[in-house]
């Protein structure tokens, strides 16, 4: 409904700048308004407020909770470690299996999601069945402000 709190990219945007420059793997969902319970179910739950420390904290290398995706919900990660589903559709061999997921993630639900490469550090970011590769992290929050009003 109306009620539902807007994300704030800021931190998010600050944890995949962060995270790019340290090669750290990430993939963040950000829920718009398909339910995505069954994604969290998936994984381990959280519910705690966004923060940088905390995103980076999740895909710190060797973390317990690096493996999956970290949900987002208005101003909540709701869980981590979530299993996405990997597109079926034909995508170049050199994507990796974040990629594949976060395709496969946009093409089920209306979610924004970001993958940061743990190869070289690009971040893309995928939605409606499509993803957009190498976003330079400066132009990063207002590409994913894009993506979130383009719902409204």
């Amino acid at each position: 409904g109306d009620d539902t709190v807007q994300t704030n990219v800021v931190p998010i945007v600050t944890a995949c700048r962060e995270m790019s420059e340290t090669k750290t793997g990430a993939l963040i969902v950000i829920g718009q308004q398909s339910d995505l319970r069954l994604i969290a179910e998936g994984g381990i739950a959280l519910d705690a407020k966004v923060s940088t420390s905390l995103i980076k904290n999740i895909f710190f290398k060797n973390a317990p909770l690096h493996d999956g995706a970290a949900l987002i919900e208005g101003d909540r990660i709701v869980a981590a470690k979530c299993i996405l589903p990997v597109t079926q559709s034909d995508v170049p061999k050199s994507f990796g299996t974040r990629h594949r997921a976060a395709i496969g993630m946009s093409e089920i639900s209306d979610a924004i999601i970001l993958v940061v490469s743990d190869e070289t550090g690009a971040i893309s970011i995928a939605n409606n069945g499509r993803i957009n590769l190498n976003i330079p992290s400066d132009r990063l929050g207002a590409v994913l402000q894009k993506y979130l009003i383009s719902k409204k």
